[in-house]
């Protein structure tokens, strides 16, 4: 017998659970280390918050609120899919899965490449594409992804 499914005030599936900075489900007396979903922020201020996110290590985080944006707009919904993409990618390296993130870092190149040489909200997203490649690459050979630097 499962348990029933937490779900938020619109019917749709949430982990009430708290969760570990990598993004895995804590015993639910734990005490949480990051707040539940966050709500979808404006674009620049999106990333702004993921960068930091990033900066900290807290790859499932910034997933979280390229998701957020992912799923509220009707623009560029792409690009936030290749963005969460990248995040999450990013943590399944933190979390040892090496076959989950090289297939997520080449998802996430993939995905951004209709932005290739723009920078949308201030985003290089050549050099974020060439990282998700080389950081899959780096993966394959059984090395841990470089880490993430993006200017602005």
């Amino acid at each position: 017998m499962t348990a029933d499914r937490d779900r938020d005030g619109a019917g749709r599936p949430r982990n009430a659970r708290p969760r570990d900075p990598t993004g895995r489900p804590l015993d639910r007396a734990a005490e949480p280390a990051a707040a539940d979903d966050p709500p979808a922020l404006p674009p620049e201020q999106a990333v702004d918050l993921a960068r930091d996110l990033l900066a900290e290590g807290l790859a499932f985080r910034a997933h979280e609120v390229f998701e957020a944006v992912w799923k509220s707009t009707d623009t560029d919904r792409e690009l936030w899919r290749g963005l969460a993409q990248l995040a999450v990618g990013i943590t399944h390296a933190q979390r040892g899965n090496a076959t989950g993130s090289r297939a997520l870092l080449l998802r996430s190149a993939e995905s951004l490449l209709p932005w290739a040489g723009t920078s949308p909200y201030g985003l290089d997203v050549d050099g974020l594409r060439s990282w998700a490649e080389g950081a899959a690459g780096s993966i394959e050979q059984a090395r841990r992804p470089p880490p993430l630097q993006q200017s602005g």
